[in-house]
């Protein structure tokens, strides 16, 4: 179960990622994280914090609601 809700947030950053036309390094730098991380949390590696959930909703240009809808 755990890993569903991981798998399905991580897609949903790819897919939003690859809208915009950004690459994982594009969209670290935006969200002021390191680029390994966001490739954790696309191949469902990482169990994210709520703090890094705004980040990347922010840089993606999507709210926390926009960004957890599943």
């Amino acid at each position: 179960m755990k890993r569903d809700v991981l798998i399905k947030f991580g897609n949903k950053v790819r897919e939003q990622r690859l809208l915009l036309g950004l690459s994982q390094e594009e969209l670290a730098g935006r969200a002021g994280v390191h680029r390994t991380y966001v490739g954790m949390i696309e191949r469902a590696e990482k169990n994210i914090t709520l703090t890094n959930v705004e980040k990347i909703a922010k840089a993606l240009k999507l709210s926390i609601d926009e960004i957890t809808k599943m």
